[in-house]
């Protein structure tokens, strides 16, 4: 397989706002606005660029290239720590029982409660892949790529991570949610304030919504029934993160309603598993097996499945082509972790 992650440059703008076109609306951190994707390349260019080991407020983006056409086929983004310039909105969604010992009954009511319990953290998003290449694990490629960049760089990344899934988005392109709940506050659509706080950040929310808990049963059926439902194309991603140890904590996106994973981030299957190996020799693997691989610091990141043989001695063999997608040479350190 020839795709591999490696970090984003200016030369891939124009792959990345064509991809962008293809998301359908909602998805906040790839938004076709030519002016905003920009600002993320100059902002990840500046997070690949800085030296200092202490966590920032820093996004890094990567894309999957294919290197034999040299096209870009997907992208992939990681924020350090959420929370810095904007306050991080969630609703967390709670249970409120109250009894009444005239009526003898116990009423429990369900609330959302807006907060911003996630500030500090970090995130991982924007995952979006070339509808071309949804076959042969390349979703899996560059989901994991992340964390073996977090563990690559782990004192750059908070002690827990979270990832906002899409919520439902029906036909005409609006949320069900959104026109249940925030919409009335807003006097805008979904399509227009989604856009707007891709461009803007979340200060609009601060000012305008009500921070008083939200009763659910005042709300629409049409609103509850889709709170923490992913999009159906965001069912798999979904899968993806729970079998990474993500859980869904009854938080959800205050735009969309879409759920929150949260995982610590020590604990996500791919950083806990994997393991550093040192290159023992570039030459025949054929007596291994396919494994996930990832090499090098910031700019010089590389991930891709290759195919690779553990010797006794713990050292590794690897194929020439595996060698030359992660820039790597005998005696060096790669991670690795089976496919």
């Amino acid at each position: 397989m020839s795709f591999r992650i490696r970090p984003v440059t200016s030369d891939d703008f124009q792959a990345i706002y064509e991809m962008a076109k293809l998301t359908g609306g909602g998805f906040t951190n790839l938004p076709p606005d030519r002016g905003a994707l920009v600002d993320k390349l100059i902002r990840s260019e500046h997070g690949f660029g800085r030296e200092g080991d202490e966590i920032g407020d820093d996004l890094f983006m990567m894309v999957l290239e294919n290197v034999d056409t040299g096209q870009i086929r997907g992208t992939c983004q990681i924020f350090s720590r959420v929370g810095s310039e904007w306050p991080f909105y969630s609703y967390r969604i709670s249970t409120l029982t109250q009894t009444s010992k005239a009526l003898a009954k116990t009423f429990r009511n369900e609330l959302l409660t807006l907060c911003t319990d996630f500030d500090g953290c970090s995130e991982v998003g924007g995952l979006f892949l070339h509808p071309g290449e949804r076959a042969g694990g390349l979703g899996m490629l560059i989901a994991r790529s992340r964390y073996m960049f977090i563990k690559l760089h782990r004192q750059r990344f908070a002690a827990k991570v979270i990832a906002e899934l899409r919520g439902v988005i029906d036909e005409g392109g609006g949320s069900p949610f959104w026109d249940g709940v925030a919409g009335r506050f807003f006097g805008m659509g979904f399509q227009e304030a989604d856009e707007f706080n891709a461009m803007h950040g979340t200060q609009f929310i601060a000012d305008l919504m009500p921070k008083t808990p939200i009763y659910t049963s005042m709300l629409p059926e049409s609103a509850r029934s889709v709170m923490g439902v992913p999009h159906p194309s965001g069912r798999a991603a979904m899968k993806m993160l729970e079998r990474e140890g993500f859980q869904f904590d009854c938080y959800v996106d205050i735009f969309d309603g879409g759920p929150t994973m949260v995982a610590n981030t020590d604990q996500i299957r791919t950083i806990r598993d994997s393991h550093a190996v040192e290159i023992a020799e570039i030459g025949d693997a054929e007596e291994g097996h396919p494994m996930l691989l990832a090499a090098g610091r910031l700019t010089d990141f590389r991930a891709c499945y290759g195919r690779a043989f553990i010797q006794p001695d713990g050292k590794a063999v690897i194929e020439e082509k595996t060698a030359e997608m992660l820039g790597v040479g005998a005696g060096e350190t790669i991670l690795s972790m089976d496919r």
